[in-house]
């Protein structure tokens, strides 16, 4: 089996193709709206400029995922999950699970059995799905019940909004802090994390302190790339070498 098959890349570039088109459509309906609400034309082009900014960070990790599966999996089905809807916070551990169902404990080499490689396709896929099916049907549910909230209590309303980030950011923190029984090089995720802390709440005071309200926009951003960064420059220091690559 040949996990680089043009038929695969055909695959990829097609779904690909289709995402660039869908975000271009929906950019263009999102700017006559825009119009149509009496924004300006320069407030929508800010809006662009620093939504793409935005964007930066995440797609850096996004093609650093791509490189640290494509060893074993190849470029193609990684590109289609990171660049679609996958995150190497899961897909990793989606295809580490369920190669190790079929012997093969470390993601280092190319996996040539087509069954092996299939099944961790699927499991990729179908353990995502919730994350589809889900919103659609809970979101207008709880977005009133937030709004409610806040309605009567505006406090109250942006505590849960605050709980509900920490406990998506919780869900990362077993990734986090996994391999720190594995010496020095283990600590990398949490020394990463740290530094965008810091950065994050650097960021902050210069927002309350320095007035610089401009940066609002970008400090979660800026805070993923010193992370980044500061991971890329730090991990030969520390001997950390990671799966795949």
């Amino acid at each position: 089996m040949n996990v680089n098959s043009s038929f695969l890349y055909g695959i990829a570039i097609c779904v690909i193709i289709f995402v660039l088109v869908q975000s271009v459509f929906f950019l263009v309906r999102a700017y006559r709206r825009g119009k149509q609400l009496g924004m300006s034309t320069a407030k929508l082009r800010k809006t662009i400029v620093s939504t793409c900014i935005f964007t930066v960070a995440p797609a850096i990790s996004i093609l650093l995922g791509v490189i640290a599966l494509s060893k074993s999996l190849g470029i193609p089905l990684p590109w289609i999950r990171m660049s679609v809807i996958g995150a190497l916070t899961y897909e990793l551990p989606a295809a580490k699970a369920t190669a190790a169902v079929f012997g093969i404990n470390e993601l280092s080499e190319v996996i040539t059995d087509p069954k092996t490689y299939s099944a961790i396709a699927w499991v990729m896929t179908l353990g995502i799905m919730p994350s589809i099916i889900l919103p659609p049907i809970l979101m207008k549910k709880i977005n009133s019940g937030v709004v409610k909230l806040r309605q009567k209590d505006n406090r109250w309303g942006d505590i849960f909004m605050t709980s509900l980030f920490l406990g998506m950011i919780s869900a990362f923190l077993g990734v986090v802090f996994a391999d720190v029984r594995e010496g020095l090089k283990g600590w990398l995720p949490v020394f990463v994390l740290l530094v965008s802390a810091v950065t994050m709440a650097l960021c902050g005071l210069l927002i309350k302190k320095a007035n610089w309200k401009w940066l609002e926009t970008y400090a979660i951003s800026i805070s993923m790339l010193v992370g980044l960064i500061f991971a890329v420059l730090i991990a030969p220091v520390m001997g950390y070498v990671p799966e795949g690559v």
